[in-house]
């Protein structure tokens, strides 16, 4: 696929996917950038929400369509974030602005709480046309746990928290080829070019 359209305005999503294509030459543009309005996430599974971003996208754009829906689940708060991550502490402000403040509130849930572990769950659907009956799905997790204060600058989101125990790093310490290979989107995305490599 010489161009697909990411289901997502989000810049950070974006530079991540663009890496983990490079290889393919693929050309990632976002749906904000063609002009076309975030769907509705009304479902309470990551694979759920992905598939109507992909069908929502890709009859949109009329072009291949990659939708990634993905979260933090902590274990202490029964999964929450969870779907609600991007969201979490409201839907006010820039990206960053949200980024921080859903920070401060998971760091306050989890003020007494000395269960950190966590989990990012990352789903991701390819749609290859508006017709797709049978579009492509790939999921991955990635375990760690809840720093008790935000390390690093890179990633975006709750990178800054979430620890990796056996780096002594959190998401945001690590450079992004690194955290390319080890992350959920980067783990579902090659389960996802292993599915379309198998195809006839």
């Amino acid at each position: 696929m010489k161009s697909i359209v990411l289901a997502s305005g989000n810049p950070g999503k974006k530079a991540e996917i663009e890496r983990l294509l490079a290889a393919f030459g693929t050309r990632v543009v976002t749906q904000s950038e063609l002009g076309i309005t975030e769907a509705e996430e009304p479902h309470d599974s990551f694979r759920e929400n992905a598939l109507a971003k992909a069908r929502h996208v890709c009859f949109a754009a009329r072009l291949p369509a990659l939708a990634d829906d993905s979260g933090l689940c902590v274990d202490a708060l029964g999964g929450a974030p969870g779907v609600k991550s991007a969201y979490y502490a409201g839907t006010a402000g820039s990206r960053a602005e949200r980024d921080a403040r859903n920070n401060e509130k998971l760091l306050l849930e989890l003020k007494n709480e000395n269960n950190r572990r966590a989990h990012y769950v990352c789903a991701l659907v390819l749609m290859r046309g508006p017709g797709d009956a049978r579009p492509l799905v790939a999921e991955s997790e990635w375990h760690g746990e809840i720093a008790r204060e935000p390390r690093g600058s890179g990633g975006f989101g709750y990178d800054p928290l979430f620890y990796l125990k056996e780096l002594d790093k959190t998401a945001a310490e690590l450079d992004p080829e690194h955290k390319n290979r080890i992350s959920h989107r980067g783990r579902a995305l090659a389960r996802l070019l292993e599915l379309l490599k198998r195809e006839p």
